[in-house]
């Protein structure tokens, strides 16, 4: 039992969260035990997080979020196997971003008019007002179906606000399927068992690659991605699930894979390089049913899509799940260990 302890320990020090922002606290952290889901504690928002400060440059998220944890020595999920199979150990990897596809990103000034979004599932989503104006971009355009996501920054607030099935309404008001806003300081996670705008219950805006982190050469966070079956349960830091199915051998969202550390992207191109080195420092994070292996990003005239093609040598037995339990401090908070 003492040597369980000692190899778990070693590997969580072995963890952290990206230091490329403000460090995290050094007060030492008692070890926990990992679980393979979250018990359905009913927190509410902001109860596990201490306030967050109101100082200092707005960055998504603090250094010690667990969307910046580095997950590259992470042990190996018993269930890899399993879960990389169901998802499909053959099938290509997809970057679903470019320069005219992927989720757009809409940045507003500070003092942007909020307007009234009415919810069909509001009983699990954040109640407006939003600061979303009537040109806000859309998922796919104006004139899309599929998820038609709205993601609003509001940097001045430090705040991330997140629509989906939005549509705007003749006087400027919005209507969505559901809404969720984030504290972009903080590390609250929504109740447990809510959704958010993603099937998976959390935030979308961290888990988008950008043109300009991967022009500056370092992609510091998880990235989203989808897989086509997934299981009715969820881990942390997940709060949703999307599925009726129990099969052990679908995985829950929430689970967190990393590109293999032998798989050789040194020829990539340099975004597609930038991508591809998040995928194996900071995993990928499964948040929607989808496509098989398809990756979420910022549309952005700034990507090449023909470097991003690159990304499609990949395949899924490229991929591994990790044990990500190993970075909890508190099931109903998304600070992680520190490193």
């Amino acid at each position: 039992m003492r040597r369980t302890t000692a190899v778990v320990l070693a590997l969580v020090l072995l963890q952290g969260c990206s230091p490329s922002a403000t460090p995290p606290p050094a007060t030492p952290q008692p070890a926990l035990a990992a679980s393979p889901a979250i018990p359905g504690a009913e927190g509410g928002l902001g109860t596990a997080s201490p306030a967050p400060s109101t100082a200092g440059p707005c960055t998504i998220f603090p250094a010690d979020n667990v969307w910046h944890a580095d997950v590259s020595k992470l042990p190996v999920s018993r269930d890899s196997a399993a879960w990389v199979a169901s998802i499909g150990a053959a099938a290509h990897a997809h970057p679903d971003f470019g320069t005219t596809f992927g989720i757009p990103i809409t940045n507003v000034p500070a003092g942007q008019a909020k307007v009234q979004v009415t919810f069909e599932y509001a009983g699990e989503s954040d109640p407006g007002p939003y600061p979303i104006p009537r040109n806000a971009r859309v998922e796919g355009g104006a004139n899309a179906g599929g998820d038609r996501h709205v993601i609003v920054q509001d940097t001045a607030a430090c705040k991330a606000y997140e629509l989906y099935a939005a549509s705007v309404q003749p006087d400027g008001s919005w209507k969505a399927g559901s809404g969720a806003v984030y504290d972009l300081r903080g590390n609250a996670l929504r109740k447990s068992g809510w959704t958010s705008a993603d099937a998976a219950g959390l935030p979308i805006l961290p888990g988008l690659p950008r043109a300009e982190e991967a022009a500056a050469g370092r992609i510091d966070h998880a990235i989203r991605f989808t897989a086509p079956k997934t299981r009715k349960s969820f881990v942390w830091p997940a709060r949703h699930a999307a599925s009726d199915a129990t099969d052990a051998a679908l995985p829950p969202m929430g689970a967190r894979f990393r590109l293999k550390a032998s798989v050789d992207i040194a020829k990539y191109p340099p975004q597609a390089r930038a991508v591809a080195q998040a995928l194996k420092t900071y995993g990928a994070i499964l948040a929607d049913n989808g496509s098989p292996w398809y990756f979420t990003g910022a549309e952005d005239p700034k990507w090449s899509n023909t470097q991003l093609d690159a990304l499609k040598a990949l395949k899924g037995s490229d991929f591994e799940a990790v044990d990500s339990s190993l970075l909890m401090v508190d099931p109903n908070s998304a600070r992680c260990r520190a490193g």
